[in-house]
């Protein structure tokens, strides 16, 4: 299903070692949620996500900020059918 992001990884022939950013998540009521940021465009994110609310799935090409360490959130989507805001935090903000 995420094919769009798995297309640049092959298209660029991208490595771990090329990627800023790179995960796949799973969300509550069966959403799910990958993101890839790559060193070469280090403030694009591009994100392909399946709404936990209305399971739409989407794909977005979002501006990357890098957030702080105190940071719990490192970026928001929002659902394009459903406008649900779907809150990424850091995964060493769950701990």
């Amino acid at each position: 299903m995420f094919d769009k992001i798995s297309e640049i990884i092959k298209k660029k022939n991208l490595k771990p070692t090329d990627c800023e950013y790179h995960t796949l998540r799973t969300l509550e009521n069966g959403g799910k949620l990958r993101a890839l940021v790559t060193k070469a465009e280090p403030n694009v994110l591009h994100v392909e996500y399946i709404c936990p609310k209305c399971s739409h799935y989407g794909y977005k090409v979002m501006e990357y900020k890098k957030v702080s360490k105190a940071a719990k959130i490192r970026f928001r989507v929002e659902c394009d059918k459903c406008h649900f805001k779907i809150k990424v935090e850091k995964l060493k903000a769950k701990k």
